[in-house]
């Protein structure tokens, strides 16, 4: 990353790959992963985490993960669009149980109650995290149910915890699946970024990547962002990254307005200010006049 030396980082701080080291607990993430937890201590059957595009559904999911780690069985499967059985041979792999490639459902759902009861047995609490779950086909929604029916006489064998876009509510909805919405006991949907929420994030992203200098973004840069984003954090990390390029293609320290204004004009994910590409010839210019030829250049 070009600018990492000019700002005294160790690693890009705004990039969009989930990364649980950056995890920012604002008033919607640490209360959804205060509920995911309570959820999980008391054994709840169905939990349901719902967001949109962008605000943190799969990092709360792996941050849930890695809190679990030591305490729970845990299952994730991050793609769950998947007809009936191959999310059972899935679920099979994540928890270790062998099974022949070619058992037929019934078989594959006996393999996996079985499988539970030994985890009971053992006192291991099992916990099946699915993300993107309003891709999910009704029927395997389902068999999910069917999978957690199993149960003694104090929990479930199993918890299901499903992560997904506000079109899960719309999925959940349909009549055939009612008996898996009535024991959806515990949810929560992830919110956005305040303004003063977001001025933290920044400020704790950069830190986390080694930042231990004066604040680089104005109050100025913050609402500009704040406005074109809506505090959704993905869109935020992208303009972030764009202004720390162009403030660092002008050879300063701070980000201001302009900078914020020149990457909303270049993100389609922003649209509060009309498209313009002028802005990153400034970056071209200071960059070719440094020999760093491969920077993108629009």
């Amino acid at each position: 990353m070009i600018y990492l030396n000019h700002f005294g980082l160790r690693e890009a701080p705004f990039g969009i790959t989930p990364d649980t080291s950056f995890f920012f607990a604002c008033a919607s993430s640490q209360e959804a992963l205060n509920t995911l937890l309570v959820a999980v201590a008391n054994g709840e059957g169905f939990i349901k985490i719902t967001g949109e595009v962008g605000t943190g559904k799969t990092l709360l999911c792996r941050k849930l993960l890695a809190t679990l780690a030591d305490s729970c069985v845990t299952a994730y499967i991050p793609n769950p669009n998947l007809e009936p059985r191959t999310l059972l041979m899935a679920l099979c792999d994540e928890l270790h149980v062998e099974v022949d490639d070619d058992l037929d459902q019934h078989r594959l759902h006996k393999a996996l109650n079985l499988a539970l009861l030994d985890f009971a047995r053992e006192r291991k609490r099992v916990v099946i995290l699915l993300d993107e779950t309003q891709a999910m086909p009704l029927e395997t929604l389902e068999t999910l149910r069917l999978l957690t029916n199993l149960e003694t006489e104090k929990r479930k064998l199993a918890q299901v915890i499903l992560f997904g876009q506000p079109e899960l509510d719309k999925n959940l909805a349909h009549e055939s699946v009612r008996q898996l919405r009535q024991r959806i006991t515990f949810q929560h949907h992830l919110g956005t970024l305040s303004r003063e929420e977001l001025a933290h994030y920044l400020e704790h992203r950069l830190s986390v990547a080694g930042y231990l200098g004066d604040r680089v973004f104005t109050g100025p840069a913050v609402r500009a962002i704040q406005r074109a984003t809506g505090g959704v954090p993905r869109v935020v990390n992208i303009l972030a990254h764009k202004t720390l390029m162009l403030a660092f293609g002008e050879g300063v320290r701070q980000v201001r307005a302009r900078h914020a204004r020149a990457a909303i004009a270049d993100t389609p994910a922003a649209n509060s200010f009309p498209k313009r590409n002028w802005a990153w010839l400034a970056i071209a210019g200071t960059v070719a006049g440094s020999g760093i030829g491969w920077l993108m250049l629009k």
